[in-house]
């Protein structure tokens, strides 16, 4: 395995409102059923297309469930807005995260696709390159505008940055019954603005 996504499958180009209706398809019979619950079949029925379509652009449920829940995460933890301050735009990226990580299906999804990326290390690469290092680029692209503007501490490297954000929300999504609440965003901003 070389760590990059699989080549598209041969077959008919995708069609966006194809797509986008077997990725909201997924993640409402996700909401409805559960993770184990959710099978190719019922994913086709649902957004009217063909198993045979699904079955081209992704090699897994998981892979659909994957897709969905990254272009969720675009959609709504946007990054293109500059706030005029490390901090300001750290809060924005934190807030609309955190929003993300207390709606009950996206957490029983991330935690149903972290339990796969265990079990399947092939599907594992994919959450790595799909999911996990595309929402550490996310946040990137505020640490490199903070960089260029001039008002980016000094302090933890960019890798640790990334750590620290994503390892408190995997550690309360996986291993606690705690929130990713507001005072944990005024906290993770009030650490990684300090400098050091």
């Amino acid at each position: 395995m070389n760590g990059q996504p699989p080549p598209p499958r041969p077959g008919r180009k995708r069609s966006e409102e194809s797509r986008l209706a077997i990725l909201t398809a997924a993640f409402e019979l996700t909401a409805e059923v559960s993770y184990a619950g959710v099978g190719i079949e019922a994913i086709a029925a649902r957004s009217g297309t063909g198993k045979q379509t699904i079955y081209r652009w992704w090699p897994s449920k998981a892979d659909v469930l994957l897709d969905a829940l990254a272009t969720k995460a675009d959609l709504y933890v946007a990054v293109d807005r500059d706030t005029g301050s490390y901090a300001g735009d750290l809060r924005e990226f934190l807030t609309a995260t955190f929003a993300l990580g207390r709606n009950a299906t996206v957490v029983a999804a991330l935690r149903a696709l972290m339990a796969q990326a265990q079990l399947d290390s092939e599907f594992g690469q994919r959450f790595r390159t799909g999911f996990l290092q595309r929402r550490r680029d996310a946040l990137a692209v505020l640490v490199d505008r903070a960089r260029a503007r001039g008002d980016l501490p000094s302090g933890p490297s960019d890798a640790t940055v990334a750590d620290l954000v994503f390892g408190v929300v995997w550690y309360r999504l996986l291993a606690t019954d705690r929130d990713v609440d507001d005072p944990l965003v005024d906290e993770l901003v009030a650490t990684l603005t300090q400098t050091y």
